[in-house]
């Protein structure tokens, strides 16, 4: 079962961000307003001063970018193959689903919600610190069902149709998997992929709670997602997954060229 938490290119950056942000924007203020003293040429007195002048802008032109418009993330597991593959580097628009300041993710502007398709990033309902990544199968208001390693939205089968076959060469017994195009109801066609031979996780019929999404990888036999762990609040969200930047197959370290600057389905 994949379920390795995402990686985001932070140690809680954003909280780190937003105090030397503060700190150098006071110094910034007091030399902008004349409340601290000048320094004399020569004077190393107020480095700090001279520091937060200079840094400030940059400091404050990150964090907004950041916690409003876009923010970086890496793939670490295989729960989202074959649409997005391990060492992967993505982007992800925080601006689609609302504005939320950063650090308390407090929503002031509410822009739009997730579409039935979406490709989100969220906390983690079980520990809110830690980063997931799935796609969006059900909205608020819709029942889900997942038998046989058939997907049911609404009580309608969502369409599958198989395009070929896939290999896991990092895995010792050589698993081999479907890949499928599957169509979800109003949404682009994106890919899963199904394990030969294996019953994987079933879902019996739920319905997605108000406020509430029901998510899941399309590595649909080596994804812990919400058959597992339940539904993500709305409020968890953090921004939808659109493009990979950078691409790494950490086996040899090399760049996967291709994968450089593609959509994410």
């Amino acid at each position: 079962m994949t379920s390795t938490p995402m990686s985001n290119i932070q140690l809680d950056f954003e909280a780190w961000l937003a105090i030397a942000a503060l700190v150098t924007g006071i110094f910034w203020a007091l030399e902008k307003w004349r409340w601290a003293p000048r320094r004399a040429d020569g004077d190393k007195a107020n480095w700090a001063v001279d520091f937060a002048h200079s840094f400030f802008p940059v400091l404050l032109a990150v964090l907004i970018l950041r916690a409003f418009v876009i923010e970086p993330f890496r793939i670490p597991s295989r729960s989202m193959v074959p649409t997005l593959l391990v060492g992967d580097f993505i982007l992800v628009n925080k601006f689609d689903y609302g504005l939320r300041l950063p650090v308390t993710h407090t929503k002031i502007l509410d822009i739009g919600e997730p579409e039935r398709g979406d490709v989100v990033v969220f906390r983690y309902p079980r520990d809110p610190s830690t980063d997931y990544i799935k796609r969006v199968i059900g909205l608020p208001g819709d029942t889900i069902a997942y038998r046989n390693n058939r997907l049911y939205v609404n009580g309608t089968l969502v369409p599958t149709r198989q395009i070929g076959l896939r290999v896991d060469k990092n895995n010792p017994l050589q698993s081999v998997a479907r890949v499928k195009r599957e169509q979800l109801p109003d949404a682009p066609e994106h890919s899963i992929l199904n394990v030969i031979d294996r019953p994987g996780k079933q879902q019996s019929e739920v319905q997605v709670k108000p406020g509430h999404y029901f998510v899941m990888g399309d590595n649909r036999d080596n994804s812990s997602d919400s058959r597992v762990w339940g539904q993500v609040p709305e409020e968890n969200l953090i921004g939808r997954a659109f493009m990979t930047w950078l691409s790494i197959d950490f086996s040899d370290f090399g760049i996967r060229w291709s994968r450089l600057g593609r959509s994410i389905e």
